[in-house]
């Protein structure tokens, strides 16, 4: 059965975005990059929130013929363009990219998304990921912990989110100093320990 990956970069005090959806402290270089592309070339599907969703498709879509972009840059426009997406939202109408709209987290779906054939699934935006661990629907946490804070904006995991009990899987530090932290769920009898 595929797996639901949260993948989320956050600043060592817990914020997926600082301000206004500042993003500016996001310590993206090549290495990190082209790790991401690694992890995301497998994946079977995108799951995003309609933010997170409007944010990669103003970008990504042509982002491979910019003359700016890095070679990790154009690998992963040719990675999101290809890989089918989920998005969630109840107001978007429709959406390009090889994408499907979905207006609510229904446990019972996502459980259907999982058995289907493929690769595991990457979720993306906070929001999202609040609704998904309120239905214990996440199966592994990939944070990549960036060395700054940032003081304010939205957090990753808002106050009153559920309890999960999870296990140190993977720790990996990066040259520019983000570091991954890997976890996956502990199956239910392990969660006394």
């Amino acid at each position: 059965m595929r797996k639901v990956i949260l993948m989320m970069s956050v600043s060592l005090d817990g914020f997926i975005e600082g301000p206004d959806h500042d993003l500016g402290w996001h310590m993206v270089d090549d290495e990190l990059h082209s790790h991401f592309n690694e992890q995301l070339r497998g994946m079977g599907a995108f799951l995003d929130g309609r933010v997170t969703y409007e944010l990669m498709a103003g970008f990504w879509p042509t982002a491979d013929a910019d003359p700016s972009s890095t070679g990790p840059m154009v690998e992963f426009a040719a990675i999101w363009r290809d890989m089918p997406k989920f998005v969630f939202s109840r107001t978007m109408e429709g959406a390009g990219w090889n994408t499907t709209v979905v207006r609510h987290v229904v446990p019972e779906e996502i459980e259907a998304l999982k058995a289907r054939p493929g690769g595991d699934m990457v979720l993306g935006g906070a929001d999202l990921a609040a609704s998904f661990m309120r239905h214990d629907l996440i199966d592994e946490y990939r944070l990549y912990v960036h060395p700054v804070v940032i003081g304010r904006g939205k957090p990753l995991f808002p106050p009153g989110a559920a309890k999960v009990v999870l296990g140190l899987a993977e720790t990996r530090t990066f040259g520019n100093g983000v570091v991954l932290l890997r976890y996956e769920r502990r199956s239910p009898q392990r969660m006394d320990m």
